[in-house]
């Protein structure tokens, strides 16, 4: 974006009614927030036993309604009355499939072997790889700062996996590689997503997608999983729940709200609370360990990706 065009959008977020500016920081926030505690949910999950397909399912299950709601109200939303294409339709369920099933799945594989702060750090990168893939199939330049960027996020990385390396779970580099592969998945989606969402809206693309991946984990659990499975203690059901409203729906409610008070300088700046987030988290509810190695390759990832996020945003 030109420099005029990033001097008037700081102007007009400088000149934003406090109360405006302060509700929508508070949504940002309070979306990272509610996103990161994700994680941390999942692993308290596993301590009863419940395995990743039935787990999927059953925040996909509980958040279903919601997405099928927006669905509804986006189809008689002024702008979105139009029919879908077939093809934009396609291209919305398959990178639905892609983006947010398959992404899910992956993290929630690999949520197995790392810590609640590694995965939500691993999943933070998406943004690096956004820039890497426009790179090769959109054609945008990737100049110095962006390289930098990434040589300063993944340093990070690299510096929290091996202070974890051979302290954690024996299987950790299969479960960072799961939950890597989660980010990249996401990152396919978000790329591909760019000009569908401005063809068919942002909600219906969203609901639409979202609910695409909803019916693709319930329909893995009937395929591998007999109805016997969901013989499970109260407190998964429970914990599902906040995972599907707490930790699924309310965060993209709430991001969506304040990318339209504030603008998406702010709400990427909100981001980086996120991996800190996660580690907190772990750390008061999971016992995780919480290092100064740990911390340190945390903040040179933030740093890394705030730097990328801010650049695309303006």
């Amino acid at each position: 974006m030109s420099q005029s065009s990033l001097s008037s959008e700081a102007a007009a977020t400088r000149f934003l009614p406090p109360v405006q500016m302060l509700a929508g920081l508070g949504l940002a926030v309070a979306g990272v927030i509610a996103f990161s505690l994700r994680p941390v949910i999942i692993k308290l999950a596993y301590r009863y036993n419940v395995d990743p397909v039935t787990l999927i399912m059953l925040r996909m299950v509980f958040a279903l309604p919601f997405f099928l709601a927006m669905a509804l109200w986006s189809g008689v939303k002024k702008g979105e009355r139009a029919p879908i294409a077939g093809r934009d339709l396609a291209l919305t369920v398959a990178l639905g499939i892609t983006g947010y099933y398959a992404a899910s799945f992956c993290d929630f594989l690999g949520l197995r072997y790392v810590s609640a702060g590694m995965g939500r750090l691993l999943l933070f990168l998406y943004p690096t790889i956004v820039v890497v893939l426009s790179a090769l199939f959109l054609g945008k330049r990737i100049g110095l700062r962006e390289v930098v960027a990434l040589v300063v996020s993944y340093a990070g990385v690299a510096l929290v996996v091996w202070s974890e390396v051979g302290t954690g779970h024996p299987d950790f580099m299969t479960g960072a590689g799961l939950v890597f592969m989660g980010a990249f998945l996401y990152s396919i989606y978000l790329v591909g997503s760019s000009r569908v969402v401005q063809r068919i809206g942002s909600m219906r693309f969203t609901a639409y997608a979202m609910t695409a991946a909803c019916l693709c984990c319930i329909l893995q659990f009937l395929l591998l999983r007999p109805l016997s499975a969901l013989d499970l203690p109260p407190a998964v059901f429970g914990l599902s729940v906040v995972m599907a409203v707490v930790c699924t729906v309310l965060p993209v409610l709430m991001t969506a709200e304040a990318l339209r008070r504030v603008g998406p300088n702010l709400v990427a700046l909100s981001g980086a609370i996120g991996p800190v987030a996660a580690a907190v988290f772990g750390y008061l509810v999971l016992a995780e360990p919480m290092g100064w190695l740990q911390l340190a390759g945390a903040a040179l990832t933030v740093a890394g990706v705030m730097i990328i996020s801010l650049w695309r945003t303006t």
